[in-house]
């Protein structure tokens, strides 16, 4: 079988004052299909912009990309975007609302521009934000949520075209302790019962210790990529 993800020789550069600066430097990597990824590395590392090419926001320098074996990486921008709402799910650290919405609003974006009809769009929104333990509160607005609610819309969010992969960028960044854990057993349930492959980058070692497995960045190149024997919610 096919893996999900497979990077060959990835190199990312910016252009910078005369000369390109390498982010990037060779990466090969493979991912398969229901896994749970750790993507850990220090400030500059170079697993941010791993994580945008991986979820088709940038493009590499020099490489080969096959996602689900089809080859991205010299796709436009609207082709790319296509992928991105059949293929993948977001969610960041700063939960990307919008402000003025509500919940189940918030939830039907990415089906409104894959052309879903009303009563199939609200009934799959409402759903999703059961699934999420928010069935009582999928209309109040962003502001009336707390910091771990509001990331549970943006994991609604994430799944309800049903998504094989969801990308986690700093996911518990802007959320306490307890709130943190409950999002991270939450992904590890979208993992573990709904098959779906997460890819997760933290800075954060307990956060880490949910996935199966740990990548590590340094300078552009992968130092360590392990099966983790610790894992949190197995």
């Amino acid at each position: 079988m096919k893996p999900l993800i497979q990077l060959k020789d990835i190199h990312k550069s910016y252009p910078l004052d005369g000369f390109d600066l390498e982010i990037l430097k060779g990466i090969n990597l493979t991912i398969e299909a229901g896994e749970f990824v750790a993507i850990m590395g220090p400030s500059g590392s170079g697993k941010s912009t791993l994580m945008n090419i991986l979820g088709c926001l940038d493009t590499p320098t020099s490489g080969s990309y096959l996602l689900d074996g089809e080859n991205v990486e010299n796709l436009d921008s609207d082709e790319l975007a296509t992928i991105r709402n059949r293929k993948i799910g977001f969610v960041f650290q700063g939960f990307n609302l919008l402000s003025r919405t509500s919940a189940i609003e918030n939830v039907e974006l990415p089906m409104i521009y894959a052309g879903i009809g009303d009563a199939e769009r609200l009934q799959k929104a409402r759903d999703a934000l059961i699934s999420v333990g928010l069935g009582e509160r999928m209309y109040h607005q962003p502001n009336q949520l707390s910091g771990g609610q509001q990331q549970r819309v943006a994991i609604a969010r994430a799944i309800v075209n049903n998504a094989p992969i969801i990308f986690a960028d700093e996911p518990t960044g802007n959320l306490d302790t307890k709130m943190s854990v409950e999002i991270m057993q939450l992904f590890s349930k979208l993992n573990s019962e709904n098959k779906r492959t997460i890819i997760l980058v933290t800075h954060e070692e307990d956060i880490a210790l949910y996935a199966k497995r740990i990548i590590k960045i340094v300078d552009g190149e992968i130092h360590s990529d392990t099966v983790n024997k610790a894992r949190k919610c197995k």
